[in-house]
């Protein structure tokens, strides 16, 4: 039997709106993978920890804080550092186009932008994502 995506979903730093990600973590649950929802103001190395522990393949960050060049680069750092390159990371929020291309380059796979479909989301993660065996 197949396993399925295992992601880690996390709101780094200090941003307190939690909704947008909610709903994203259950529209992926609801498409049959196992979603972890770490909850709000998570440091990068709680999420990497996490991710690690929990054997993911993914890790999908949330953030509408202006924060993210800072936060998604640390969780791209920590995974290299502890052998975790092969987990895929995904973000989403308040990020400005200009911010998108710098985001790749350092190892984000993918960034969605406010009026991105959960459809959209769920589609490019079982396109994208191993599932775990």
């Amino acid at each position: 039997m197949a396993g399925r995506i295992r992601v880690v979903v996390a709101k780094p730093g200090l941003d307190g709106h939690d909704r947008g990600v909610k709903v994203v973590a259950r529209a992926l649950r609801d498409a049959g993978m196992e979603v972890i929802y770490t909850g709000l103001h998570q440091t990068p190395e709680q999420i990497v920890r996490t991710a690690i522990q929990e054997d993911a393949a993914a890790i999908g960050l949330s953030i509408l804080s202006g924060a993210h060049m800072t936060l998604f680069a640390r969780v791209v750092e920590l995974l290299r550092e502890q052998d975790g390159e092969d987990i895929v990371v995904f973000g989403g929020g308040i990020i400005p186009e200009a911010d998108i291309p710098e985001l790749r380059r350092l190892g984000v796979a993918r960034i969605f932008t406010p009026g991105a479909s959960t459809q959209e989301i769920v589609e490019w993660v079982r396109a994208t994502v191993p599932a775990t065996v």
